[in-house]
């Protein structure tokens, strides 16, 4: 009988022995994502790559994150870096989507699954999918924000607005200035809106890597040049840190006080700056984009390619990077104002209430 019980023990303990391989091999064998974002200088992209990390690992594999503070011979060297380690997928931010080619064409005869995150990857037809927001209507979003603050649906006006628009280097900044234009092209037309320096189109009103100093220096210039004896009444800014650069301008020359009011100014990614500024009402709306739902349909993207499974995508026409329409999924944009912002941010769980506070 004893030595039935320790046969027993001994056979138990080999299963164990050998269970506890296979999930260590299984656990070694899990594919690895590389994830390479564009900068920490946002909170949006330290978000963004927060979430993606925690979603994949969630999801069992293991990730290689990288920032490459908007330098991008060290985003290239990164991604590099990924493809010769043995990643199995990629989600790449790019600084600028033109600048991947050889790398991805590597990638490509590897096998690997290259998905684009929230900034198109152009001029190569190695990107498999994009994961991204409706562009096109933040934009829209944006100017419709402007058109509310202002009274232009109600018949008010003529108001000065200047424009600025996103780095050139990254496709998502035509769509978000589109989308405006489709809003306020009309009312510029009909001399509702007047835009006094005349700088409008992407050629003109682009901020190279979406910096907020750039945007002050261009405020202050437009602020001196074209509006000594007249005041500015909107400007449509694409991103919430182009927004504090454009507000600290502002500031600079007396916006902000009961006699002489803050513009109606837009903004994007709802960043808690940006969100006290809304509440002190220097800035008037922004974009809300979730990154939290961003990183659960990237990792859905990541799961079926790499199981042989069909990608779930819900747009296959607009997204043509000069090779290829590459298959997307896009997700809704939400406006913030500052009479739902505890509601969109902080009921969601976004953020907190104290980091208000």
């Amino acid at each position: 009988m004893l030595k039935l019980k320790t046969t027993f023990l001994a056979l138990a303990l080999a299963g164990a022995a050998t269970m506890a391989t296979g999930l260590t091999a299984s656990a070694q064998d899990k594919a690895t994502v590389g994830i390479a974002m564009p900068t920490k200088s946002s909170a949006r992209w330290i978000d963004d790559g927060n979430n993606m990390v925690k979603v994949l690992k969630e999801r069992g594999y293991n990730t290689d994150l990288q920032y490459a503070e908007d330098d991008i011979p060290n985003q290239l060297s990164q991604v590099e870096n990924m493809v010769t380690k043995g990643a199995k997928a990629l989600v790449i931010a790019a600084i600028d989507g033109t600048t991947l080619s050889d790398v991805l064409k590597q990638a490509k005869a590897k096998g690997i699954t290259v998905i684009a995150y929230d900034r198109l990857i152009r001029g190569t037809p190695n990107v498999d999918y994009y994961a991204t927001f409706d562009n096109f209507q933040v934009g829209v979003l944006q100017a419709q924000s402007i058109e509310k603050g202002l009274g232009l649906k109600e018949g008010k006006g003529p108001f000065n607005i200047e424009l600025f628009g996103g780095s050139p280097d990254d496709n998502n900044a035509y769509f978000f200035y589109n989308g405006a234009m489709s809003v306020l092209k009309p009312y510029i037309d009909s001399g509702k809106l007047v835009v006094a320096s005349g700088q409008m189109g992407m050629d003109k009103v682009a901020t190279l890597r979406w910096d907020g100093a750039t945007a002050q220096a261009r405020m202050d210039n437009l602020l001196s040049a074209y509006y000594g004896n007249k005041k500015i009444n909107a400007v449509l800014s694409p991103y919430d840190g182009i927004s504090i650069g454009i507000i600290s301008s502002l500031k600079g020359v007396g916006y902000g006080s009961a006699d002489q009011p803050m513009p109606v100014i837009s903004g994007q990614d709802a960043e808690v700056p940006s969100i006290k500024a809304m509440l002190r009402g220097d800035q008037y709306s922004t974009i809300f984009k979730d990154t939290r739902d961003l990183a659960k349909v990237t990792a859905d993207m990541v799961d079926a390619a790499l199981a042989g499974k069909q990608v779930t995508v819900n747009d296959t026409k607009t997204y043509e990077n000069g090779v290829k329409t590459v298959p997307s999924y896009l997700l809704k944009p939400v406006v913030v104002y500052k009479d739902n912002w505890e509601k969109v941010l902080v009921e969601s769980g976004y953020y907190k209430k104290a980091q208000f506070q």
